[in-house]
């Protein structure tokens, strides 16, 4: 702490201070007790510069420690924030996206961080159930049909699941919805608070798994009753729904009988009932754009749509 507390009072300090702390600040902290180590990142939380190479240590340290520092420090450029998030998993990036302010590029980051761990978590579900038919060969006859029948109780559950959620659907209609992730929760939560609308309609159809198109239809409603319908059924925490919808649509934030207007709107809707909405904006959505879609290009106003194409409003 004699050492942190010295180099606070060097702010702006030198390159051969920068360089001296940088020496002596791993050592240190690495010998130190927790205790002292959580009041060294609180201190370099407030200071505006400090090694980049000290950064990048701090950051990577248990997120119970380096949590202040992530979501605070003004010292960290947008290279140290992103390797951190590409090498430290969720915690360290959930705590990333709670800084006050993030650089377009950090948020794109982000946001491809977060697609590519659902892109390498499809291939395990698809390839496991083929993993079962090759083994019986190497294995005892009665090994093999306890396999067989684990893989078909894990696969009638599967399919209770599925029923319960697309209850009286066709077969070939079912889309099944998402929750949000925490990454996705805190974006939302951060787009939200700043009013960038165009980067919470990103994040949004990224949670959905839809268009852009879409995200922006739910959002064009200034009552704010399509965006909540969308955030019960996407699963985000109540108060955070709350958040969003005042932040984004102000005269919800109006206070009545005690509490705002947004929490009214979001304590009076059904989960159930949101769930059978949102899927079908979703399937309608499907129907006109193909994933990836970000909406309706130029061309696509000055054509008619081509026979049989269904263009759906949310309802």
């Amino acid at each position: 702490m004699a050492t942190v507390s010295s180099f606070e009072g060097l702010q702006p300090p030198t390159r051969s201070e920068l360089r001296q702390f940088a020496e002596l600040f791993t050592p240190l902290f690495q010998a130190s007790s927790l205790e002292a180590k959580r009041q060294a990142v609180a201190a370099l939380s407030q200071c505006v510069q400090i090694p980049a190479a000290v950064a990048l240590f701090v950051g990577s340290q248990p997120i119970d420690i380096a949590a202040p520092f992530l979501t605070s420090s003004p010292a960290i450029d947008d290279e140290t924030l992103i390797t951190i998030a590409r090498t430290q998993g969720s915690a360290h990036m959930k705590a990333i996206v709670s800084r006050n302010a993030l650089s377009p590029r950090v948020i794109d980051a982000l946001v491809g961080l977060r697609q590519a761990e659902q892109r390498l978590a499809a291939p395990v579900e698809l390839e496991a159930p083929s993993v079962g038919p090759a083994e019986p060969t190497a294995t005892s006859p009665e090994e093999a049909e306890a396999a067989a029948q684990r893989a078909n109780e894990e696969e009638m559950r599967n399919r209770i699941r599925e029923l319960a959620c697309h209850v009286s659907r066709p077969e070939g209609d079912r889309l099944g919805l998402r929750n949000l992730s925490p990454i996705q929760a805190a974006l939302l939560v951060r787009f939200a608070r700043n009013r960038e609308a165009a980067l919470f309609a990103k994040a949004l159809a990224n949670g959905l798994s839809a268009s852009r198109w879409l995200a922006e239809r739910i959002m064009l409603d200034i009552s704010g009753q399509q965006l909540a319908t969308t955030l019960i059924s996407l699963g985000m925490d109540f108060l955070d729904a709350v958040f969003v919808l005042e932040k984004l649509y102000p005269h919800l934030a109006e206070l009545q009988h005690g509490v705002t207007r947004a929490w009214m709107v979001l304590d009076a809707l059904d989960p159930e009932e949101c769930n059978a909405r949102v899927e079908a904006w979703r399937r309608a959505d499907n129907y006109t754009y193909l994933p990836g879609d970000t909406g309706p290009t130029h061309s696509d106003r000055e054509v008619p749509p081509a026979r049989g194409r269904r263009f759906i409003r949310p309802r």
